[in-house]
């Protein structure tokens, strides 16, 4: 008896290859990436192109990809469920791209809140930049996948998507479905160890963040500097307590306990006592993740053959789109 295929739905997330990867990044994303990888058919682009938005050093460039793929995959992501690959090696991205520029109004772009905001802080923007929405909707589209993850700071890029998907379909026929945002865990944000005002970010100076590659000096030494609340109380209370509240956000993410279990836990301890037993915690789980990354690494066959690998199956699923794409336009169809 013919068994039928289960066809799962698609999953799709990536980012930017701009270098040392943090823990806020993990807690924010990856880890939910890694927790739907087997009930979804996964695709991870490691998005190069994007960060050709900024001037780019192409050697560097190229080892921040490879090092993103490490990371994926130290932290958990296997390619055997997950296509983790380079934007850059499936040209269907940019040719979906140029067919969604055509239905794209000039003063959506515009209204882009990624643009304007750095035109408003003086830096400069190249076409890139203005196109940058239509690249992550092609990013998208292409794949056809039931959920995207999105953060707070995408989620205009998304509605936009949404937006061009409709426009496509209402004119061509029905060829994309929408794509519904995969909200991340609510209260999950993980901030700057610094100023519990604002997101965990490498722009906010190296004592704000928790890179995954580092050591357990560093650790120790960010955490003992990490920012604390006026008492001595350790409880979880984002608005009166945001900093005693975020390392305790980042304890629950990698211990699994719940915060309330924490509470008492720490019940009796001070500050300093809780920060080194963060910090201890950080340092016991990110050591076999850094053994793994160490080793992808080092290895210079492992990583291409996998991205290549990753590549492929994207190019398989990404040329079934365009050829659908360019035969209902009009186009050649190979």
């Amino acid at each position: 008896m013919k068994q039928t295929k289960i066809h799962k739905p698609v999953l799709l997330s990536g980012a930017k290859p701009s270098g040392e990867l943090h823990i806020g990044n993990y807690i924010g994303a990856i880890r939910q990436w890694i927790s739907l990888q087997d009930s979804h058919e996964t695709y991870v682009p490691i998005v190069d192109l994007h960060a050709l938005t900024e001037p780019q050093d192409p050697a560097r460039l190229r080892a921040h990809s490879m090092e993103a793929a490490a990371d994926y995959i130290a932290l958990g992501l296997d390619p055997s469920k997950a296509a983790i690959f380079l934007q850059s090696a499936v040209p269907a991205h940019t040719q979906l791209m140029w067919v969604l520029a055509t239905l794209s109004a000039m003063g959506e772009l515009e209204r882009m809140v990624v643009y304007k905001e750095k035109l408003e802080e003086g830096k400069p923007a190249n076409a890139g930049l203005f196109l940058y929405p239509i690249l992550m909707a092609a990013d998208i589209l292409l794949y056809k996948p039931a959920i995207v993850p999105v953060g707070e700071d995408q989620r205009q890029h998304l509605e936009f998507t949404r937006t061009l998907a409709r426009k496509f379909n209402k004119r061509f026929g029905n060829t994309f479905p929408i794509p519904k945002e995969f909200k991340l865990e609510t209260g999950k944000k993980i901030l700057s160890l610094q100023d519990p005002t604002k997101k965990m970010s490498k722009s906010h100076g190296v004592m704000s963040y928790i890179a995954v590659a580092d050591r357990a000096e560093k650790i120790r030494q960010k955490i003992a500097a990490a920012v604390t609340d006026s008492g001595n109380a350790i409880i979880y209370d984002p608005v009166t307590k945001p900093a005693i509240s975020n390392l305790l956000a980042i304890y629950h993410a990698f211990s699994g306990k719940e915060l309330g279990v924490l509470e008492q836990n720490f019940e009796k301890s001070n500050y300093k006592q809780f920060k080194e037993a963060l910090a201890e915690l950080l340092i016991e789980k990110l050591q076999p993740v850094q053994e793994k990354r160490k080793e992808l690494l080092e290895n210079a066959h492992i990583l291409p053959k996998i991205l290549e690998e990753g590549a492929e199956k994207a190019r398989k699923k990404t040329s079934e789109t365009l050829r659908e794409v360019y035969e209902k336009i009009g186009l050649a169809i190979s």
